[in-house]
């Protein structure tokens, strides 16, 4: 039995600790990538001109929110609502996806972000990881401190191609271990062992 993952989620640490499993680490990363994540949304300005001169030079941007719609906890920003139009992005076309959309509905709206004919794509972590659009080289998480670590990692779904890329990370609360969590390290296997002691307490 092979099994392949590429990310270390907790799951697949946990069988390499406690499975009877021959291990191999491919720990190189592709291409160089930009991450740049921060603790308080004080630089919105910053990030939507990131957004925007991405977007004029022809590629994408993902836009992650934590919840599908409004809830009782109005500091929670929701994907319906700001899904309402790109983020100040003259001329991009939006396109929304969720886990609550039909399975069609939401397999077209991939298929025309990954044809570029959607430019920025406002979702919820129902895309994570192993979404290939190579064009994408945004990633602007919000409320990243109420995402797992393991969640956070997906940050790889940007960058699969070989423009520069930036993964931008929004944290509305202090001391949010996500964000710690992630502060300054892009080693996906610490991430994950980091992810796992939190699970484990």
């Amino acid at each position: 039995m092979l099994l392949l993952t590429a990310t270390p989620i907790p799951r697949s640490l946990a069988l390499t600790l406690y499975g009877d499993l021959d291990v191999t680490q491919l720990r190189e990363r592709p291409r160089p990538r930009t991450v740049r994540p921060r603790s308080a949304p004080t630089r919105r300005a910053e990030d939507l001109r990131i957004i925007r001169a991405e977007c004029v030079a022809g590629r994408q941007a993902y836009v992650i929110y934590p919840v599908i719609e409004e809830s009782e906890r109005a500091d929670l920003k929701a994907a319906t609502v700001m899904r309402s139009g790109s983020p100040g992005v003259s001329g991009a076309r939006g396109g929304l996806v969720h886990g609550r959309l039909k399975p069609d509905e939401r397999d077209a709206t991939m298929r025309a972000f990954r044809d570029n004919a959607i430019h920025v794509l406002v979702a919820t972590s129902v895309i994570e990881v192993g979404i290939d659009v190579a064009n994408a080289t945004v990633m602007l998480i919000e409320h990243a401190e109420r995402f797992g670590l393991a969640q956070l990692h997906s940050c790889g779904t940007g960058g699969r191609g070989a423009a520069a890329s930036h993964c931008i990370l929004v944290g509305h609360s202090r001391g949010g271990a996500a964000t710690a969590g992630v502060h300054g390290d892009t080693d996906g296997f610490k991430i994950a062992e980091l992810d796992l002691q939190e699970r484990a307490w």
